[in-house]
C-alpha cells in the first residue's frame, strides 16, 4: 500500500501506522446526537455534532479531541436529481476554505451509484477522487481512491470473539498509513446522516 501524497485537512491527522477507530454513539437528550471517535487507548479523538447540537439541519461539525473545530459540512439543496455535501477548513488565516464536495443522489434510479466524493482542488484528471464501494448501512464499505486503493475501510467487531463492546458501540474504522484521519470522519459524518444515524435529528 502506497502512502497518499499529501494531508487532505491537516498533517496532524495523519498517521504513519495503519490505524483502527472505534466509533460509539452519543445521548441525544444530553449532547445533540452524533457520534464521538476513540482510539485503541480508548482516548477520544474527534466528536461529531450531529443537528440537535449544531441546531440546524444539514450542518454537521467535525472537531478534534480539544473541541477545535476541524470541518464544518454543510448539505446544499440542488435542483438537479443529486444533493450536494460540502466540507470546509478554517486556515491560519481565519478563512474557510472547501476541502471536499460529496455527491448524494436523491433518486431511486441512482441510489446504487457508488456515492463520489471530489478534492478542492482537484487532485487527479478524473471528476472523482474517491468513492465509496460496500454498504455503510451494514458496516461493511471502503473509502476507495482513484487509483483503486482502499483508504479507510468501516467495518463491524465480532461479538462472539470480543465481549467488550459495549452497548453505545456503533462500527470501526480503519484508516491506512499516511492517510487524512479527518478527512475519512468527513466523509462518515455525511454517510451517517444520508442513511439517518446518530446525526440526524
Amino acid at each position: 500500500m502506497m502512502n497518499y501524497p499529501e494531508p487532505i485537512v491537516k498533517r496532524t491527522y495523519c498517521s504513519q501506522s495503519l490505524t483502527t477507530f472505534r466509533v460509539r454513539k452519543r445521548p441525544r437528550a444530553v449532547h445533540g446526537g452524533g457520534f464521538v471517535v476513540t482510539n485503541s487507548s480508548q482516548r477520544d479523538i474527534f466528536t461529531l455534532d450531529g443537528c440537535g447540537k449544531t441546531g440546524t439541519s444539514g450542518k454537521l461539525i467535525l472537531r478534534s479531541d480539544s473541541e477545535v473545530e476541524v470541518l464544518t459540512i454543510h448539505r446544499i439543496k440542488a435542483l438537479s436529481i443529486y444533493q450536494e455535501w460540502r466540507g470546509s477548513k478554517v486556515g491560519f488565516d481565519d478563512v474557510e476554505r472547501l476541502v471536499f464536495t460529496l455527491k448524494e443522489s436523491s433518486s431511486f434510479l441512482v441510489k446504487k451509484n457508488p456515492i463520489k466524493i471530489s478534492l478542492k482542488p482537484r487532485s487527479t484528471k478524473k471528476d472523482w477522487d474517491f468513492e465509496i464501494q460496500g454498504s455503510f448501512p451494514n458496516k461493511s464499505c471502503d473509502i476507495v481512491d482513484s487509483r483503486g486503493y482502499i483508504m479507510a475501510k468501516v467495518w463491524i467487531e465480532d461479538e462472539t470473539k470480543n465481549m467488550k463492546i459495549s452497548n453505545d458501540y456503533l462500527y470501526n474504522v480503519t484508516v491506512q498509513p499516511g492517510f487524512d484521519q479527518a478527512f475519512v470522519f468527513g466523509v462518515i459524518a455525511v454517510l451517517d446522516n444520508i442513511h439517518d444515524e446518530s446525526t440526524r435529528c
